[in-house]
């Protein structure tokens, strides 16, 4: 029978990838979307179309701080299974995570230091 913490550092790591790719994408339609306004703009498409897809441009770009918000989160749950859980540090599910985690820091939220 397999031990319930690998079960939980699968899932959890699983969260921490689904929310790196989540931001990645939202972040390359944002600038797909500014694209395709920048295109209709100079074409001189009516308002109404403009102000639409400027709805979904907002809209894309609100998802930004969401998804950073719920992978900041989620990578800090991982990270404290991972210090907690070491005993479990030669399964493939431990590489795993920290490889997640790793690949997860550069889509983190940059913290500001004064």
């Amino acid at each position: 029978m397999s031990d319930p913490r690998l079960r939980q550092l699968t899932i959890k790591t699983g969260v921490v990838k689904r929310l790196s790719k989540e931001k990645v994408v939202y972040e390359k339609e944002v600038v797909t979307q500014q694209n395709r306004i920048d295109k209709l703009k100079a074409a001189g498409s009516d308002d109404h179309v403009l102000r639409k897809q400027d709805e979904v441009l907002q809209e894309s770009m609100m998802m930004i701080p969401d998804c950073q918000r719920r992978l900041a989160k989620a990578h800090e749950e991982l990270s404290e299974m991972v210090k907690n859980e070491e005993e479990l540090k030669e399964t493939e599910q431990y590489q795993n995570a920290l490889t997640a985690l790793e690949d997860a820091k550069v889509n983190l939220p940059q913290k500001i230091t004064a």
